[in-house]
């Protein structure tokens, strides 16, 4: 939590926007046709520069922690050539059963690498995550799990986007936060006692990360943004997401929980002004 902070923080951008990547041999997956729009890293990239952007980033975040290949059953997708770096969908996936404590999403070209932080609770399911991220520049993502014997395995997806981050979140900031903390929850399947379910959470809040110029004033937007997101079922904790400035305007994550037995979704939302904003909601859900 310490080290995402420090990475958030407006003197860190200086640092970290100078263009680093990655594309690990363990982790970039089978590479396309060199030259080929879709090619697992740009032919010109400098991979020496962004090894060492990885290793820098590794360092910050996980000290001198072993990071294992987890390719083979750890899965981050994104579009090769994303249509809005403001809104660029992810998935995270886990296969198997493995024991999985948390799952780091690190975006290593952003001015804050650290996305998100996801820690699974015991009604929580790890094996899909979807959410909605800024993308700075051409970078990899790495997904990087942690098992519950504390064990990290990393995969890695390189995207090609740029300017996310500055992209206004609106043409009228006013707008933008009239309904700042309205929470949704939809079910995506009918409830089932012990199976999993899938939740789609959608949190109205602009997100401003410090880099969005106001068209009309001309001036930069103060940074107000979601950092802590939790999620409990009848108490007991489903997940908590330490957040970062990469985090898309108005988030939709989607993510799994366990219900035992019918009762209620817990959501509460905090952003670094501190205002909170919770809201539960029935399961399964009332008809009509």
């Amino acid at each position: 939590m310490g080290v995402m902070r420090a990475l958030s923080m407006p003197a860190m951008l200086l640092a970290f926007g100078a263009g680093w990547g990655l594309n690990p041999a363990w982790a970039a997956g089978a590479p396309a046709t060199a030259g080929s729009p879709d090619a697992a890293g740009p032919p010109d990239a400098d991979e020496t520069e962004r090894a060492e952007r990885w290793k820098e980033l590794q360092h910050a975040l996980f000290g001198d922690r072993q990071i294992q290949d987890g390719s083979a059953w750890l899965g981050i997708d994104a579009p090769a050539r994303a249509l809005d770096a403001a809104l660029v969908p992810v998935s995270l996936t886990v296969k198997g059963d493995r024991a999985i404590k948390g799952i780091y999403l690190v975006i290593d070209n952003n001015p804050g690498p650290l996305a998100g932080h996801f820690i699974f609770g015991p009604q929580g399911d790890p094996h899909s995550l979807k959410l909605r991220v800024r993308v700075n520049a051409y970078t990899y993502m790495h997904a990087v799990a942690e098992t519950r014997d504390n064990q990290l395995f990393a995969a890695a997806r390189f995207v090609k986007a740029a300017g996310g981050c500055s992209a206004p979140a609106g043409a009228d900031e006013q707008q933008a936060l009239q309904d700042i903390g309205h929470i949704k929850v939809r079910l995506m399947q009918p409830f089932a006692a012990g199976k999993t379910m899938e939740a789609q959470l959608m949190i109205r809040h602009p997100n401003f990360n410090g880099m969005q110029m106001n068209q009309a004033t001309r001036l930069y937007t103060p940074a107000m943004f979601i950092r802590t997101i939790d999620v409990s079922y009848n108490g007991a904790p489903v997940m908590h997401l330490d957040s970062d400035i990469s985090l898309s305007s108005d988030p939709v994550i989607s993510f799994g929980f366990i219900p035992p037995q019918k009762g209620q979704l817990k959501v509460l939302v905090r952003d670094t002004k501190d205002s909170t904003f919770g809201q539960s909601f029935d399961v399964p859900a009332p008809a009509g």
